[in-house]
């Protein structure tokens, strides 16, 4: 299984919107949720090409404790399921 935190999802955003959008970070854009949804559709495309099924979650709440624990108050903000062939 992996866990990927992004560290850095307000300042790619910033990035892509600009310094004007980059003020309403927080206010009404989720910059996580965006982030996150970016990876998963790049994520899903990779794993199709490698021949990969997996369930993909975006899960708002999970923290990081040091290199050996995960504190998880899980609500799940997105799921999709990877399938290689239409209809399993």
């Amino acid at each position: 299984m992996l866990v990927i935190e992004v560290t850095n999802a307000r300042e790619v955003v910033r990035q892509r919107i600009g310094r004007l959008g980059g003020r309403l970070i927080g206010k009404v854009v989720d910059a996580e949720a965006q982030v996150e949804k970016a990876l998963i559709q790049e994520l899903e495309t990779a794993f199709r090409e490698f021949g990969i099924e997996a369930r993909i979650f975006s899960i708002d709440g999970p923290q990081m404790l040091g290199r050996s624990h995960i504190e998880i108050p899980v609500q799940v903000r997105e799921e999709r399921q990877v399938r290689l062939r239409d209809g399993d």
